[in-house]
């Protein structure tokens, strides 16, 4: 129990470490090439940002335990939502502005959160879903990119580059290795403690996944750029569920308990739909609408560990 009380430990660390090194150089080397503020954030710091629970999720699809990461991945998006973006409107101490590309970008992101849930209705996940989530995944990306008009300044030196690539794949070993361990740890846990191994899964990794987007977002509100945490924020989450999502379906086809859709899956879209509703609202995420997430989060809570105590 002790040792893999150590190795869960350690290894959860790696990956809040990787995931932080990762989400720091990948910001350099958007920079090196020229991305904008917009793009930086919201696909490129977004998608190194799924990296934890992208790693974790494949390794689970592997060690077929696939439900395990299934859970991570929505726990991690319900916090992302509600627990983060609260937090970093209480630390900014001001309402957060939402700029109008984002609230263009964002206008049926409830839908692309919607989707997977109406193909895991069934209780299962084929490739061919998969693959339809990746395709509508990467379709909006490249919508972002191409609508992409305004440029940093070029920040090419060749030796910046090779440095800022050199930690960049350092912190890719570290997520490879941590993930790894992640997974058969907490299963070996959640075995020895006889609670459901998805319960880790959704409320310690999903919840721990989140570091890397919370400290970015900490920091862009703190130099007042809100759209950068706005923008990552949104990202993350989209991505997890078409990419993600799409990425464990085609690796393991699989089927799941069904109140992954019907509880995990139903908080993960009513916060996408409050979230959007608020930020609609005189284009700012005020104070009052930052407690209603964090109480919606804690809801979220007490309703998973009732659901799971339950046999």
């Amino acid at each position: 129990m002790l040792a893999n009380i150590l190795i869960f430990v350690s290894a959860f660390t790696l990956v809040i470490q990787g995931a932080t090194l990762a989400t720091t150089y990948s910001v350099k080397l958007s920079q090196n090439f020229r991305f904008s503020k917009h793009v930086m954030s919201f696909v490129v710091v977004a998608i190194v940002g799924i990296l934890p629970e992208t790693l974790i999720v494949i390794n689970s699809a592997l060690k077929g335990i696939p439900e395990f990461g299934l859970g991570t991945l929505f726990g991690s998006n319900i916090a992302d939502l509600t627990l983060v973006f609260a937090i970093i409107i209480f630390y900014a101490g001001r309402g957060l502005k939402i700029k109008s590309d984002i609230l263009k970008d964002i206008k049926l992101y409830p839908l692309f959160v919607l989707l997977p849930l109406l193909f895991g209705l069934n209780g299962n996940y084929t490739r061919v879903e998969g693959a339809i989530l990746i395709i509508i995944g990467l379709v909006f990306y490249y919508y972002i990119f191409k609508n992409d008009a305004e440029k940093v300044p070029h920040l090419g030196e060749r030796e910046a580059k090779l440095k800022n690539i050199a930690f960049f794949l350092l912190a890719m070993v570290l997520l490879l290795v941590g993930s790894h361990y992640v997974v058969i740890s907490a299963t070996s846990l959640a075995n020895a403690l006889q609670i459901p191994a998805i319960l880790i899964g959704i409320l310690i990794i999903g919840l721990g996944t989140t570091m890397p987007e919370l400290f970015y977002s900490l920091r862009s509100v703190k130099k007042k750029d809100d759209d950068l945490a706005v923008g990552d924020l949104l990202g993350t989450v989209l991505a997890d569920v078409t990419i993600v999502v799409g990425l464990l379906a085609i690796i393991q086809p699989f089927s799941f308990p069904p109140k992954i859709i019907f509880v995990t899956g139903a908080f993960m879209l009513v916060a996408s739909i409050l979230l959007i509703r608020f930020m609609h609202s005189e284009k700012t995420l005020s104070k009052k609408e930052g407690f209603i997430l964090f109480a919606f989060w804690l809801l979220y809570i007490i309703t998973e560990f009732f659901v799971n105590s339950i046999h």
